[in-house]
């Protein structure tokens, strides 16, 4: 490299060439992440109309030719000449950086778009962008090949290989057809250009919908409809939501309420000195009253899992900030004053609430409205306008005051009960505290505090360490014979866990069984859950191969959903596979009998059929094994628990969300939807599977 260095080697960008030479700067990524980043920049700017009061449909679709449009009824991007740039108001929103109707200009009280960088980040980034607007009784349209305006000459469908020509001197709108009057909105498509965007980077149907649904729970009214064309079958849906974030917050939450969704509302206004471009062209600073909407929608459940989601002008701030400080502030400071006002009844003596123990079982969306708020980039995933903290928790407080100061009876009931359960969460954390610092103490000093009933492997080696949990005595004193004494750690429970699910936990906590297998596994359980300090590298259910066996090990599988979750999201929990049946195959002379096992009905029915058209003679009756205490500790340990003969199957977690989902339905307090589920599905139940 030269040491010269000059005035000649810099480079300066103009237009959209900067957005070309670096787009990581504008979107992210050029990966699946920036391709979608790119489509929710066009679908906000709709998005924001409609928060305006503007239009109440927006319709997406994802073309086979990989392509994207998004439409809208909304009022239509202006086209008349913006007097500055001699240019339409179309050719300034797509070419133009920090354009467009969001600086404070009156147009938007609130929106999500603030930098105006949006459709014009787009539009650098398309190979092609079409764009028609329905306004004053017709339909306007331009076309942009990676930015530059002019036409392309189609021959038939659209496509970003058709030949292109530039306008020259002068751009302009094209008419391409009427509407009736009073007719507004927005079309634009565009196809991402592969020179900028990775190889596979595609658009996510599934983060799609996602996005969409969650804002049509923000804005009442408005609908959504996706329509992916791109695979064989192609996938549609609409969204829709009256009731907006209360029914957000119910689509959130996995675990039974304790409370109803609390509405909590309310508004502030505080001043900021922002610079002001006059008609002159020069920036003054002024000082400025701006007006912020708080609104949330909370309920606490059975579970201890927090969801909460932030918004600001409906755009998603999955890194928080200054509104969800003081919603976390506010909720914390007013729930510490309550305890300590209720603190006789509550029995909670000088302990102090953390955040921790307010959030366990909280699900929550926190939304505010604000003009020109701070983000921190032009990802806008933290708010950083700083007089929203107090706002927020000034709105907390207040609301919650009128909630827990009602004369309501519910309302009474519902705020002792949300009491009762924060208490106990932070008596379980001190707890928890205190035992893990007790068991430092008994490491520390080479002595055991585990159950009696435990019995441990030799080795200290985690990663080839394993611990069944085991169905009763019986079948403890057979797997004893069986195990692999230098890795296998027996632990027996007897009959059915606590359903976890309905309890609460102290509930669960209280429980021996529970009890003895979290102190045995040595990590702890909900959030103090330590999945490096597990003592076992895997953790198998080994339950009797019937209907009490499975009930059993769903029981097990809830405790450790719920409590122990890394460990099935680590795959370290299996489910042991013992046998049903023992076909006993006589051969002829000395030759030793054979031994077959068989896992289903279908399996031995196969066997037998193949033994019987070979001529081989078995022993009958077949033996069926209604527990693990009938086997043998030979026949244990060759079908069930020997790493080079058994069968384990590991469990997964595919979709957390999901999973929660299925087990609130499975093993929760609602019975009725569970009742449904049975009825509705059990025509898919083969009768072989029921054992009878």
């Amino acid at each position: 490299m030269s040491s010269d260095y000059s005035a000649r080697h810099l480079s300066v960008l103009e237009g959209l060439d900067a957005v070309r030479k670096r787009p990581g700067m504008y979107i992210g990524s050029t990966d699946s992440r920036g391709l979608m980043h790119c489509l929710w920049e066009i679908i906000d700017n709709s998005v924001d109309e409609a928060l305006s009061g503007h239009g109440s449909a927006i319709g997406i679709v994802l073309h086979a030719d990989e392509s994207v449009e998004v439409s809208d009824t909304a009022r239509g991007i202006p086209v008349d000449i913006e007097p500055k740039t001699g240019l339409s108001g179309v050719e300034v929103v797509f070419t133009k950086l920090h354009a467009g109707g969001k600086f404070g200009s009156g147009s938007y009280a609130a929106s999500g778009g603030l930098h105006g960088v949006g459709a014009s980040v787009v539009n650098a980034l398309s190979e092609r962008l079409d764009v028609e607007v329905d306004r004053d009784g017709k339909t306007w349209a331009m076309s942009f090949h990676r930015g530059e305006p002019g036409i392309f000459a189609d021959t038939g469908d659209k496509s970003p290989d058709a030949p292109f020509t530039p306008f020259e001197n002068k751009s302009g709108l094209r008419v391409v057809g009427k509407v009736r009057k009073g007719v507004t909105g927005t079309r634009i498509r565009y196809w991402a250009d592969r020179q900028i965007f990775t190889k596979g980077a595609t658009f996510q149907t599934e983060e799609l919908m996602g996005r969409a649904r969650q804002t049509a729970f923000l804005i009442p009214g408005l609908t959504i409809n996706v329509d992916d064309r791109r695979g064989v079958e192609p996938v549609a849906e609409s969204f829709s939501f009256a009731g907006g974030i209360s029914e957000f917050v119910d689509h959130l939450a996995v675990d039974t309420p304790i409370t109803d969704t609390w509405r909590l509302s309310g508004s502030g206004s505080f001043t900021e000195t922002v610079p002001v471009l006059t008609d002159s062209g020069a920036m003054i600073p002024t000082e400025l009253v701006r007006d912020c909407q708080v609104d949330i929608a909370l309920r606490w459940g059975t579970g201890y899992d927090t969801v909460i989601k932030s918004f600001v002008n409906i755009i998603a701030t999955p890194k928080g900030g200054t509104h969800q400080a003081g919603f976390d502030a506010g909720l914390l400071k007013f729930l510490r004053s309550q305890v300590e006002q209720n603190a006789r009844r509550l029995k909670v003596g000088s302990d102090k609430l953390e955040k921790d123990d307010i959030l366990a079982g909280l699900t929550a969306v926190l939304t505010v409205r604000l003009p020109e708020p701070q983000f921190e980039g032009q990802t806008k995933e933290v708010l950083g306008t700083p007089a929203v903290r107090a706002i927020v928790a000034a709105v907390i407080n207040k609301t919650m005051t009128e909630r827990f100061t009602s004369p309501k009876r519910d309302d009474k009931t519902q705020s002792a009960v949300v009491l009762d359960k924060i208490v106990a969460e932070m008596k379980s954390r001190i707890s928890a505290r205190a035992h893990k610092e007790t068991q430092r103490r008994k490491n520390a000093l080479e002595s055991s505090s585990l159950p009696a009933k435990l019995v441990d492997c030799r080795s200290s080696d985690v990663a080839l360490s394993e611990l069944f949990i085991v169905e009763g005595d019986s079948a403890l004193g057979t797997a004893k014979l069986a195990r692999d004494s230098e890795h296998q750690a027996l632990l027996p429970i007897r009959g059915k866990i606590l359903n976890v699910q309905k309890a609460s936990v102290s509930d669960m906590l209280s429980n021996a069984e529970c009890a003895s297998i979290i102190q045995v596994i040595g990590a702890g359980s909900g959030r103090s859950f330590d999945l490096s300090a597990a003592r076992y590298g895997k953790v198998i259910i080994m339950s009797d191969a019937d209907v009490d066996g499975a009930h059993i090990r769903t029981l097990l599988l809830t405790l450790f959903f719920r409590y122990m979750r890394p460990m099935i999201e680590e795959g370290r929990i299996f489910a042991a596979v013992p046998p049903l049946h023992r076909v006993v195959v006589m051969n002829p002379g000395s030759k030793p009998n054979e031994t077959i096992y068989t896992y289903s009905e279908a399996e031995l029915q196969g066997v037998l059929a193949a033994l019987k058209k070979s001529g081989k003679k078995y022993q009958d009756p077949i033996q069926r094994y209604k527990g693990l205490g009938e086997m043998d500790a030979d026949q244990l340990a060759t079908t069930t628990m020997e790493r080079s003969h058994r069968t384990l199957r590991r469990v997964r977690v595919a979709d957390a969300e999901m999973a929660g989902k299925v087990f609130e339905l499975l093993m929760g307090n609602d019975v009725a939807p569970r009742k449904e589920f049975i009825i509705d599905s059990s025509d898919k139940l083969s009768r072989d599977r029921i054992d009878v």
